[in-house]
Order: structure tokens, then C-alpha cells, then sequence
């Protein structure tokens, strides 16, 4: 059973104030950076308070919002750090070979063989290209490049990836850690 959590989508998080009319900055999460709001009321996760775009702009990296009902800075900067949330119900179907990260998000990672290398905790894009962030049982999270070489089959239905990975994908380069440093 899928929890409400599980539910929402994260599409932005309101960053610092901008200026003395109750704009903010807001990191958009997606391929436009305008599309949070094009989905209406948008919510925190708990659903507890939500926010309403009146408009928006884009500068730089990051899009000067005024959401209704905030009129000051000081009202703005109260606003730093809260993350925007829709329901899930409100996105189109992906396209085929499309995913939403968080559909992503929990997946066991197998490897050739059918061993469990570990969950996906995050999708993760550093300018190079997505990559799946995933968590082993015991040990150092690591990245695995979300291309089909990389990520041949995904099954969401039964809640897991395929890895081919080369052989030495953990040695080479691999940092090396200290006797003394624990596993997360």
C-alpha cells in the first residue's frame, strides 16, 4: 500500500527573499524551470500549508516567485528552506522510457547475476548526466550513470532495476576508506 508521503511529487524549494515586496527565490526541480507553477495550489509535504503563484520569473538559476499572501520580506524569509509539493495524480502519464525520479525513488538495484547491490535513495544530476544514487545494505552509498547501458530493464511493477555494471566498477577509483570509518 502506498503511504500519502509516497504521494507527492517535490517540484521546488523556496530559497531566500528577494527584494522588500515578499519575493522569493525558488529552485525549480524538472526539465522547465516554470512548470511548479503551472500545477496550481502547491503544498508542503504534510499538506498543512500551501502557496499559491501569482508570478514568476526566470534569473539565472533560479526562478523570483511572489506567491499570494506574502507582501514583505519579512514574510518572505520565514519562507527559506520549505519544499513545494504536488500529488502525484496531478502529472501526465511518463511517456515510455520516461520515469519520474521519485517513481524511482525505493527500487531494488540487481546486478547481472540477480543479487540485490542495494535502493535507490535519489536521482541525482551534477551537470553530467542523471545518476542513481543507491544505498547498499552496508557501506558507502554510490552512483550508477542512469543510461540503458548502465540501467538496462526497470521494473516499477515489482520495484526494481537491472545494473550492468563492469567488472571492476567498485575498485576502479574507488576512494579508499579508513579502518576506523563506520558504514552508514
Amino acid at each position: 500500500m502506498t503511504s500519502k508521503d509516497d504521494q507527492k511529487v517535490l517540484m521546488a524549494k523556496i530559497g531566500a527573499a528577494h527584494g522588500i515586496r515578499g519575493e522569493v527565490r525558488v529552485k525549480p526541480y524538472g526539465d522547465d524551470p516554470l512548470s511548479f507553477a503551472d500545477y496550481g495550489i502547491l503544498t508542503t509535504r504534510d499538506g498543512k500549508r500551501s502557496f499559491e503563484v501569482e508570478r514568476a520569473r526566470v534569473q539565472k538559476m533560479v526562478v523570483i516567485t511572489k506567491f499570494k499572501g506574502i507582501a514583505d520580506r519579512n514574510q518572505a524569509e520565514e519562507l527559506n528552506g520549505v519544499d513545494l509539493f504536488i500529488d502525484r495524480d496531478q502529472l501526465p502519464e511518463p511517456e515510455e522510457d520516461e520515469f519520474y525520479y521519485s517513481d524511482l525513488t525505493g527500487l531494488d538495484v540487481l546486478d547481472q547475476t540477480g543479487e540485490t547491490l542495494g535502493k535507490i535513495i535519489a536521482v541525482q544530476d551534477f551537470g553530467a548526466g542523471d545518476l542513481l544514487e543507491v544505498r547498499p545494505k552496508r557501506g558507502r552509498s554510490f552512483y550508477v550513470p542512469f543510461t540503458k547501458e548502465f540501467v538496462p530493464e526497470i521494473d516499477l511493477e515489482n520495484g526494481r532495476v537491472s545494473a550492468s555494471l563492469p567488472e571492476d566498477y567498485f575498485s576502479e577509483g574507488a576512494p579508499e576508506r579508513s579502518e576506523d570509518e563506520p558504514d552508514r
